[in-house]
């Protein structure tokens, strides 16, 4: 772990998903020596799903958390540092154009800074919900699966993540029922196959969760279901919501030195990684509201410590 001081790097990476190892094993066999902040989800989203099929060079597919453990050590191995902090801000000095970004523990100056901090759970801000969180409301099923066995469950949404949720918790949950807010779902053909084939998943259309209710000891019970056709609504006994409804970019803590779309999502020059601030880049799902795949995201890493890598050139 790096100690925690004020330094000075050529380039630091902010986030550890499949853009910020991609990015810090490019910029590591560059010889660019990247200083690489993990956050709070070492690993980002793919350490929360299962099996990953659809990831080039593994044709039996591989499990979320294995493949980030495997990039890491990758970019371990041709030089890239960790340090275990949070980010809260990132400035530039005008003069030199220096960065500095500081986290949890101390503040780090840097001539380029590549953010790969991807994007986090959203929840549908009912009331009480915060309070859920960990007692029959989460965004893991690979996390929280196993906790409900032989109870039924639900997952909220209707895209691959969504269905792959689904499927996940019917080895684990006695029913899953899938809400979805329209009447057909978002998902690939392929996923939507094998989920409404799934004889333990149910679909329940044109519907969304109006209230939570917990029993005496503060564990979710039951929801209340409303329908988005004509306003009923019914109870349905659920132990665990799980939420696959999308994620918001996680970008905050840049400030104005990026430009957002309505959607929170960095906005980056065409065909690049670059921002609207010179040495700065951003790549992954934080700067991707089309595609936000693993692969995509990875091919963003790549491209981000490259631009990063001829702009340090110029500072020479």
């Amino acid at each position: 772990m790096i100690q925690s001081k004020q330094m000075d790097e050529k380039l630091i990476i902010i986030g550890t998903g499949p853009a910020g190892y991609t990015a810090a094993i490019y910029a590591a066999r560059a010889d660019l020596h990247p200083l690489v902040f993990t956050g709070g989800q070492i690993g980002g989203q793919l350490t929360t799903t299962t099996e990953v099929e659809n990831f080039p060079g593994f044709p039996e597919g591989i499990m979320g958390p294995e493949l980030m453990f495997n990039m890491s050590q990758q970019a371990e191995k041709h030089g890239a540092r960790f340090a275990y902090e949070e980010v809260i801000s990132i400035t530039q000095e005008a003069c030199s154009g220096l960065f500095t970004v500081t986290t949890s523990g101390g503040a780090y100056k840097a001539e380029a800074v590549i953010i790969a901090t991807g994007a986090k759970a959203r929840y549908l801000g009912l009331d009480g919900e915060s309070e859920l969180i960990g007692h029959g409301l989460t965004a893991c099923a690979t996390c929280d699966g196993a906790f409900y066995r032989d109870v039924p469950v639900c997952v909220v949404g209707g895209g691959d993540s969504a269905c792959e949720e689904a499927n996940f918790l019917t080895r684990f949950a006695s029913k899953v029922y899938l809400i979805h807010r329209r009447d057909q779902l978002r998902a690939s053909k392929a996923m939507q196959q094998r989920t409404l084939a799934n004889e333990k998943v149910e679909p329940l259309w044109n519907s969304t969760i109006a209230a939570y209710h917990t029993d005496d000891k503060g564990e979710l019970c039951s929801i209340t279901l409303r329908s988005t056709v004509d306003g009923t609504e019914r109870e349905l006994e659920v132990k665990c919501v799980f939420m696959a409804i999308g994620h918001t970019p996680v970008s905050n803590f840049a400030g104005d030195l990026v430009d957002r779309d309505a959607a929170g999502f960095v906005i980056t020059a065409p065909n690049g990684t670059a921002t609207k601030t010179p040495g700065l880049f951003a790549a992954g799902d934080v700067a991707d509201p089309t595609y936000r795949q693993a692969i995509s995201a990875a091919g963003m890493g790549c491209r981000a410590a490259m631009d990063a890598e001829r702009y340090l050139l110029t500072r020479e």
